[in-house]
Order: C-alpha cells, then sequence, then structure tokens
C-alpha cells in the first residue's frame, strides 16, 4: 500500500465512505467497512479519523464541495442577470441529477444526527454550511456583477438554501423533473427581483 500524505488519506476514506453510506445507509455503514471500501487497514482509518463524527462532518463538507465546485464555475457572469443567476441553478440541479443517491444521503445524515445523542450538532453544521455555501456564491456574483440586494446576504442565503434543500427532496420522492425546472425559473425570477439597478 502506497503511503499517502494524511489529508489525501483522509480525502479517500472520506469518498469511500461517501460510496458505502450510500449503497448501505448511514447506521450500517462502519468503520470497518469504510477501510475495506478504501483498500487500507482500520489502524489508517483511526490514524485518520478521530471518531464517527469526525467523518460524518468530512462527508457532509465533501458532498457539499462536490457540487459547489460545478456551480462556481457555472455561475459567471452572462448577458442578464437571469441567465447568470439560471446557469448556477442549473449546474446544481444537473448535479442532483446525476448523483440523487449521494444527495439523498445528505437527507440521511441530517437525520442520523438527529437521532445520535452528541451528534446533533453536525445537523446544525450541514445546513449553517449550506448558508456558508450560498453567502460565498452571492458574494461573488456581487462582485462580479457589481449587483446591489433588496435583502441582506443572510437572509437570501438562507433562503436559497432553505429553496434548494426543499426542491430537492421534492424530485428525490416525486421525481417530476418538468415541476422542479418550473419552481427553478420563478426562483431565478424572483432572485432577480430582489436586485437594485445599480
Amino acid at each position: 500500500m502506497a503511503r499517502l500524505p494524511s489529508a489525501e488519506r483522509r480525502r479517500q476514506l472520506t469518498e469511500a465512505a461517501i460510496r458505502a453510506m450510500t449503497r448501505d445507509g448511514v447506521p450500517r455503514t462502519t468503520t470497518r467497512s469504510i477501510a475495506a471500501e478504501a483498500g487500507v487497514s482500520l489502524s489508517v482509518f483511526h490514524y485518520c479519523f478521530d471518531s464517527k463524527q469526525e467523518l460524518i462532518e468530512s462527508v457532509i463538507t465533501t458532498i457539499t464541495e462536490h457540487y459547489v465546485t460545478v456551480v462556481k464555475e457555472a455561475l459567471r457572469p452572462r448577458a442578464t442577470l437571469e441567465e447568470t443567476v439560471r446557469a448556477g441553478f442549473q449546474a446544481y440541479w444537473d448535479h442532483v441529477r446525476a448523483h440523487p443517491d449521494e444527495h439523498m444521503l445528505t437527507y440521511e445524515l441530517t437525520q442520523y444526527a438527529l437521532r445520535q445523542p452528541g451528534f446533533e450538532h453536525l445537523a446544525r453544521r450541514q445546513y449553517e454550511l449550506y448558508a456558508e455555501t450560498y453567502a460565498d456564491l452571492i458574494g461573488r456574483l456581487q462582485r462580479a456583477m457589481d449587483l446591489r440586494l433588496r435583502v441582506p446576504v443572510p437572509v437570501l442565503a438562507r433562503y436559497l438554501a432553505a429553496m434548494t434543500d426543499g426542491l430537492t427532496l421534492n424530485y428525490l420522492v416525486l421525481g417530476d423533473e418538468a415541476a422542479c425546472d418550473g419552481v427553478l425559473d420563478t426562483v431565478t425570477a424572483h432572485i432577480a427581483g430582489l436586485v437594485r439597478e445599480p
């Protein structure tokens, strides 16, 4: 087994945990099954992670990074604000459609954390991370397009986090792509209405 830097080994184990949890569910995924999925010894797992809580936080952060990366790439100024915002939503939505099991895992992680004594802070951290991510994306867009918002960035960030969270769960349950596209069009128009002219 090749020796990898600790950060790279943690990433490898986190990705293995995402695959195992997606396949087997969070409660049934053990440290042993994650180590086996990553092709490393259990001692390597325990060297990289002090606890299951630390692993779950890494999983939540990594899943969020998966789709934030594609949204950041798509969220570049276009001819209009609506086109720019819609491109960002479309990049997220394409990720949901391509990786529904990974997005389903985020809901399972939330429920697991809320039901496990001592893990509740991970569910809170998960939703704080969503709002922080949106605040960062909004800030990038404001700077790139010189935008003035009618609402504070933290409020808009939480609104967008709640909207995409609810819409994602709705899609995972109902599978109605056309309805979701219509909602994204509506939200895009609403966001454009929250911007003041410079």
